[in-house]
């Protein structure tokens, strides 16, 4: 057994429906804390050290020897670990797993990085939750304005804030953080495909430079009730 296949072993049950057999594992549930203590795990297991910035991702770092003061231009890679209603198991947490396999394999071959390393895990990316994606992310360019973020809504009334809180976070130190810019150098993101397009070309893998973003709309539609059928079009509004 690789070591991809211990990590991924270890997480297969974790908010997996037992009806439906997709993944709940929404933003500050219970099943997100426990992948959150899963990504701690990992990192102290290869000696790096974790933070959680405070927008909730997740960060393990791997600082060359000498290194001093906070990281910069780092080389980072990983995904997110909460899921869509009912999603797959590959969606986000593959690109956390083949990040920390891939710190395992580069130490057996005994290369020595002259740059940080950092393997992150967003928070709150699918928006399953509370109806916006990419929270962690946005939150910390600054595209979502914390106040905006705080008030968001789940299904059973509770908000962002409310369930930070629950979890042990402070959910008033959200907001921008003007130091990643400084901290990131590369980003490089291993995930599944969710269409066809490898399958048609017969090609395992592919090299993305973009990916098409997230946009919700909502619409409202103003007229006059009628028949749907027998209603002459002059006469619709």
């Amino acid at each position: 057994m690789t070591a991809f296949d211990t990590l991924w072993a270890s997480i297969l049950d974790v908010g997996k429906h037992p009806t439906t057999g997709g993944y709940r594992r929404f933003a500050w549930s219970d099943a997100d804390l426990t992948l959150r203590e899963w990504f701690r795990g990992c990192a102290a297991e290869r000696g790096m050290d974790v933070e959680e910035d405070r927008n909730g991702n997740l960060w393990a770092w791997w600082l060359p020897v000498g290194w001093e003061g906070d990281p910069t231009d780092a080389f980072v890679t990983g995904s997110h670990l909460d899921s869509v209603p009912d999603g797959g198991a590959f969606d986000g947490p593959l690109g956390v797993v083949s990040a920390f396999a891939a710190v395992d394999l580069v130490r057996e071959r005994g290369i020595v990085p002259t740059v940080p390393i950092a393997i992150t895990a967003f928070s709150d990316e699918e928006g399953a939750r509370f109806g916006v994606a990419c929270v962690g992310s946005q939150l910390t360019t600054g595209a979502l304005a914390p106040q905006r973020a705080l008030g968001l809504r789940d299904r059973d009334g509770i908000t962002l804030a409310e369930a930070m809180t629950r979890a042990g976070r402070v959910p008033e130190h959200i907001g921008t953080d003007p130091t990643l810019v400084d901290r990131v150098g590369v980003y490089v993101e291993l995930h599944v495909e969710q269409g066809r397009a490898l399958d048609l070309v017969d090609a395992p893998v592919a090299v993305a430079s973009s990916i098409w973003p997230h946009g919700r709309w909502q619409f409202t539609f103003t007229g006059e009730a009628n028949h749907a059928g027998a209603t002459r079009l002059v006469d619709r509004r």
